[in-house]
């Protein structure tokens, strides 16, 4: 599938299906439908907040309890309009762990490909100098 067909079936599925947290959620047990409306829009959204706490990993009781946890495994507890909230929140250490990982493995792959470069030359060239010599022993 190319991108051009991804992209159909990603648009044609959210024609389908609106996006989550957008609409309400019906889901259907013992023949009665029910409806969950989604939440209001968080106030760290709208309002100002203070940090409470800063950001932090989740412990596993967290990750399991807190659906915040579950996006990027730290929160930070915000406090905004009087109430205390809890929002995902990215690490700097795990950025930047993401980070040199991703480097390493670029410098990884671009090693490996560079002896890959070397060892094909040297073949080529080996080769070529074999059929200089075949043209050479046959005059």
């Amino acid at each position: 599938m190319g991108p051009r067909w991804r992209l159909v079936v990603a648009t044609l599925v959210g024609l389908l299906a609106p996006p989550l947290g957008s609409a309400a959620v019906a889901s259907e047990s013992d023949g009665k439908v029910t409806v969950n409306v989604s939440k209001a829009p968080v106030c760290w959204r709208t309002e100002d907040f203070e940090v409470t706490q800063p950001c932090a990993p989740c412990s596993s009781f967290e990750a399991r309890r807190n659906p915040e946890c579950r996006t990027t495994g730290f929160i930070e507890h915000i406090s905004c309009g009087g109430k205390q909230e809890i929002k995902s929140c990215r690490s700097v250490e795990m950025e930047a762990h993401a980070f040199w990982k991703f480097e390493g493995a670029m410098i990884g792959l671009a090693a490996f490909f560079a002896l890959l470069v070397v060892y094909r030359q040297r073949m080529l060239d080996r080769k070529a100098l074999e059929k200089v010599r075949k043209q050479i022993e046959s005059i």
